[in-house]
């Protein structure tokens, strides 16, 4: 998915917009469809909603002086038993890996499709989301973890989309690395 619609360029000149698919992944209940309803419009809900197969919502952003308008695939949580589909991976041009800081085992689920992304997509830029970052009383993961994954190459956000926190930052930097690059 790179593009469609038309957005006014310099001078009022018509040019088509670019479209870059993102993909949200990480385990159940870490936030994902909460961390796009704070990206998208800005608000949060305490209510839990189970995202059943994939959920999908878009937003305008600018980068470089483009507008990029991201489709971000709310796909839904996988943990042993539930796997993620390829299919829904197909076209993306990056994605959001979401842990919560509250459940440790979380982050090791989302070093697992980390790697299941990377063997069926190939290289693929992504972004690291430790969420709910708001609840630093129930923390269960060690800076040390986190280090560790950023000598590995990994961006590491910690975020909340309970107050905003890193929410933007992450779209944004996933959003220029999309940007950049090319569909195979």
């Amino acid at each position: 998915m790179n593009r469609g619609g038309v957005v006014k360029g310099r001078h009022g000149v018509a040019k088509p917009m670019i479209q870059k698919k993102i993909c949200l992944l990480g385990s159940f209940a870490v936030g994902k469809t909460s961390l796009i309803s704070r990206f998208v419009r800005g608000i949060f809900s305490d209510q839990y909603l189970v995202t059943v197969g994939v959920k999908i919502d878009s937003k305008d952003v600018e980068v470089a002086g483009e507008t990029i308008r991201l489709v971000l695939w709310d796909l839904a949580g996988e943990d042993e038993f539930a796997k993620v589909n390829p299919a829904y991976l197909r076209g993306a041009a990056g994605y959001l890996l979401v842990a919560d800081g509250t459940r440790r085992a979380t982050l090791n689920q989302a070093k697992v499709l980390q790697k299941r992304v990377a063997e069926a997509m190939g290289p693929l830029p992504f972004v690291t989301l430790i969420n709910k970052c708001d609840l630093v009383s129930d923390w269960e993961i060690p800076e040390t973890d986190l280090q560790a994954l950023r000598a590995d190459g990994w961006e590491v956000i910690q975020s909340s989309a309970r107050t905003g926190e890193g929410v933007e930052d992450a779209f944004a930097s996933l959003a220029r690395q999309a940007r950049v690059k090319r569909p195979q």
